[in-house]
C-alpha cells in the first residue's frame, strides 16, 4: 500500500507545525479488506478505512482540510466527485487547551493492483494508478501558499502524479 505514506508526505510539507515534528503526525490503516475477483489473473484491489491523528495541534483546521481535500482530488477523486461518498469523510476533535487538538480524521481508500507476466514469463506487480484529473483540476493541484486573514497557514504542495 503506497497511500498512506504518500499522503503523509503531502501533509508534512504542506503544514508548518508537522515540519517541524512530524512524528506528531500518526497513521493508522483500520478495517482492511482485500476485493480480489475469480477472473483470469491475480489482479485485485486494497481497501481500507485511513486514520491520521494530528497531536498537539495548534494551527487552524483548514491548515490540514484544504492539503488533504487538494491530495484527495488527485488521489482518491470519487471521494470529492460523488455525491453519495461525501459522508464517508470524517473527523474528531479533542480540546486539550484554548488554542491545543488532537485532531482525527477518517477516509475509506482504496488501491488497485494489477498482475501481469512479463516478456521473461515473470509476474510482475504494478500500482494502477487513480484516472487523471488534471485537466479540470489543474489550478488545485499546482499547489501554492494558504492564506488566512493574511497569515500563512500552509503551503500547499503541487501534486503532478
Amino acid at each position: 500500500m503506497k497511500k498512506p505514506q504518500q499522503l503523509r508526505d503531502h501533509l508534512v510539507a504542506a503544514i508548518p507545525a508537522l515540519a517541524d515534528n512530524p512524528d506528531r503526525l500518526l497513521i493508522f490503516v483500520e478495517g482492511g479488506g482485500l476485493n480480489g475477483s475469480y477472473r483470469p489473473g491475480l489482479c485485485f484491489e486494497y481497501r481500507y478505512t485511513l486514520e491520521l491523528v494530528l497531536t498537539d495541534f495548534a494551527g487552524a483546521p483548514e491548515a490540514v482540510m484544504l492539503p488533504l481535500l487538494q491530495w484527495l482530488t488527485r488521489h482518491q477523486s470519487e471521494l470529492l466527485a460523488n455525491p453519495s461518498n461525501r459522508e464517508k469523510l470524517s473527523f474528531e476533535v479533542d480540546v486539550l487547551s484554548d488554542d491545543l487538538v488532537d485532531l482525527a480524521i477518517k477516509l475509506p481508500l482504496t488501491e488497485r493492483m494489477k498482475v501481469y507476466r512479463d516478456e521473461q514469463g515473470n509476474l510482475q506487480l504494478q500500482h494502477l494508478a487513480e484516472p487523471a484529473t488534471e485537466g479540470e483540476h489543474a489550478d488545485t493541484l499546482a499547489g501554492g501558499a494558504l492564506f488566512d486573514a493574511g497569515v500563512l497557514v500552509a503551503t500547499l504542495p503541487a501534486i503532478t502524479a
